[in-house]
């Protein structure tokens, strides 16, 4: 069995992680277990595992169409709100952050980096006190600060947000910022969304 993630060490996986973060931060949404597959990089087996077990404990309702199990959040039990709150400031960042970005006109790529990114990443440390993102692109700049302070309060913890062109980014650089943003963990916010 893989280690706990450092993000939340009391979880079995980072999948478990990411499926309960993607499920209760959208508690009106329903997902498909191919969907929740796809979001997570597993197969819809790890899948349809997790949501037995969740299921099973309450934390998750599904009901069928068809030939499709739909899932989402049972939000009247007494863990919805607690879980809800530790799953935002733990692996809330990647689908609230992805949520926010996908609006934005003119983002091109965004990255999580920093201390919550070597977190998800596996590596040992405090837990992380910020949350710092890159984006590449040229969104409008007021519409990029509003974004991350939304994400902000929902996660209960500051969002950084650091802009840089395409070719910027593309390029060979000596530029101390993105030699150190290159060198270090590095997560991908979602593209699906955008």
């Amino acid at each position: 069995m893989k280690a706990s993630p450092s993000l939340l060490p009391l979880l079995r996986s980072r999948m478990q992680g990411e499926l309960l973060a993607l499920v209760l931060l959208h508690p009106d949404r329903e997902y498909s277990l191919t969907e929740l597959a796809e979001a997570t990089g597993v197969t819809p087996t790890a899948v349809l595992r997790e949501v037995e077990r969740l299921t099973g404990g309450g934390i998750l309702e599904d009901r069928r169409v068809g030939r499709s199990r739909l899932v989402k959040a049972r939000t009247d039990t007494p863990l919805y709100q607690p879980l809800s709150d530790l799953m935002a400031v733990t692996f809330g960042p990647m689908p609230l952050l992805a949520e926010a970005l996908s609006g934005l006109a003119g983002v091109r790529e965004a990255y999580i980096y920093g201390s919550w990114a070597a977190r998800y990443n596996g590596e040992p440390g405090p837990p992380p006190g910020d949350v710092d993102v890159l984006v590449v692109g040229s969104p409008d700049p007021d519409a990029l600060f509003d974004s991350a302070e939304q994400v902000s309060r929902r996660l209960g913890r500051e969002v950084n947000v650091h802009r840089v062109s395409p070719e910027s980014w593309a390029a060979s650089t000596t530029d101390p910022f993105l030699t150190s943003v290159r060198e270090r963990p590095l997560v991908k916010l979602s593209q699906e969304a955008r």
